[in-house]
C-alpha cells in the first residue's frame, strides 16, 4: 500500500488498496443544473465514463451538450468500492476522477462526445493533468459497450497522428470495455462548477483539432 510521501503516480499494486465500503454514497439525487436524476436506470439512455484530469472542471464541458441528459462525478478503475474523495486523492485507491455522461443516441452521438473529451484535457501527460498530478488524475475512457470502445479506440488513432504532427507526445489515455463499476462522488463535487462559477478548474487542452470523422 502506498504510504505517506510516496509516488500517487503509480497505481496500488492489486489487493494492496484501500477496503472502502459496502455502503454507496448518499446524493442529492438533482443535477444542479437542469434538475435531472444523477442516479437511476437511465433506460432509453446511453452511458460513457470519461476522465480528463480534475472532474469538476470535465463535467462542465459535458452538462450543457444538446442530447446529453444528464451528468454525474465519481470514481472508476480502481480497486476500493465506495470510495471517498480523500481516500481516492491519497493514491490508495487506484481509482481515476471520472465523468459519467448519460446521453440520448438519437440526438448525440458517441463521436461528437470523444471529440470534446479530446480537445478539452492533455492526453498525453501519464498520471498527471497539469499541475495536478496523480493517478486520479489520468485520462481514460471507459465505454459500455462494443461500439464505443470501437469509436474510442479509431479516435485515439486519428488524433494521435494530429498531435504527433503538433510536436506532442503519446497517447497515455485508458480505454476499456467493459467499463469498471463507476462510484458517485460526495454530493458536493457534483457540479461543483455551477454551485462556484469562481472555483477551481485545471483543465486545459493541447490546442490540437480533433475532427469528428475518424477517416480523416
Amino acid at each position: 500500500m502506498l504510504g505517506i510521501g510516496a509516488d500517487k503516480r503509480r497505481l496500488p499494486a492489486p489487493g494492496r488498496a484501500l477496503p472502502g465500503r459496502t455502503t454507496e454514497m448518499p446524493i442529492r439525487n438533482r443535477h444542479h443544473v437542469h434538475g435531472r436524476a444523477l442516479r437511476d436506470e437511465f433506460n432509453g439512455f446511453a452511458r460513457m465514463l470519461f476522465g480528463m484530469g480534475c472532474f469538476w472542471g470535465a463535467e462542465r464541458k459535458f452538462w450543457s451538450l444538446p442530447g446529453v441528459h444528464t451528468t454525474a462525478v465519481g470514481y472508476a478503475g480502481g480497486q476500493t468500492p465506495n470510495p471517498t474523495y480523500r481516500e481516492v486523492c491519497s493514491g490508495e485507491t487506484g481509482h481515476a476522477e471520472m465523468v459519467l455522461v448519460v446521453y440520448d443516441p438519437a440526438s448525440i452521438d458517441v463521436d461528437a462526445l470523444l471529440k470534446v473529451f479530446w480537445e478539452s484535457h492533455d492526453p498525453t501527460q501519464g498520471m498527471r493533468q497539469g499541475n495536478d498530478v496523480g493517478t486520479q488524475y489520468r485520462s481514460a475512457i471507459y465505454c459500455a459497450n462494443q461500439s464505443q470502445h470501437a469509436a474510442a479506440i479509431a479516435s485515439r488513432e486519428v488524433y494521435l497522428r494530429r498531435l504527433h504532427a503538433a510536436g506532442l507526445g503519446n497517447i497515455t489515455t485508458d480505454i476499456l470495455y467493459p467499463a469498471p463499476p463507476f462510484y458517485y462522488a460526495e454530493d458536493e463535487h457534483q457540479q461543483y462548477l455551477s454551485k462556484h462559477p469562481d472555483g477551481y478548474c485545471g483543465l486545459g487542452g493541447t490546442g490540437v483539432s480533433c475532427p469528428v470523422s475518424w477517416s480523416e
